[in-house]
């Protein structure tokens, strides 16, 4: 009997030593994610829905449907683009941490965007700038497989991943 109790306390301690370090691990991963990705004041794309970029169309978003994946804020148009969020973050996040894409590639610097200026590649959402003459979708896309490598490369040295 003994040694049954000595077991039991030797799991539950192992179990909430895995439970602190993983909500430890987590909040430092929120904590990076606001320090990296483009956000004001905490909100991700300028508001804008992220799952409405692959609806073909990107739709400002409402406070009232607002949803917070790992410290970054989002807001959506719709309950039902909140719920599909809500079921896979990671799938509908921009790439980069909503920072330009081209920019990233191309000088390894964060970049501010136009978020109308976009592109889905596999099943990924990719923000541009995009301001008076100079839109780098276009450049993006004369070179799109060697940028997104150096990108993928770049935005590593910012997530620390």
């Amino acid at each position: 009997m003994h040694d049954n109790r000595t077991s039991m306390k030797h799991t539950l301690l192992s179990l909430c030593a895995l439970l602190f370090i993983t909500m430890t691990s987590f909040a430092q991963s929120g904590q990076n994610r606001i320090k990296t990705y483009n956000l004001n004041k905490g909100l991700a794309i300028e508001g804008y829905d992220p799952v409405s970029y692959f609806n073909g169309k990107p739709l400002k978003g409402a406070t009232a449907l607002a949803f917070t994946h790992e410290g970054v804020t989002y807001h959506f148009a719709n309950a039902a683009n909140l719920n599909s969020f809500k079921q896979n973050p990671r799938g509908y996040e921009p790439q980069y941490g909503g920072w330009c894409a081209y920019a990233m590639g191309n000088t390894g610097e964060k970049v501010e965007v136009d978020p109308e200026t976009f592109k889905i590649i596999n099943g990924k959402l990719f923000l541009f700038y995009n301001h008076l003459f100079t839109n780098t979708l276009k450049s993006w896309n004369k070179n799109e497989g060697p940028l997104k490598a150096k990108a993928d490369v770049n935005w590593q040295k910012f997530a620390g991943k």
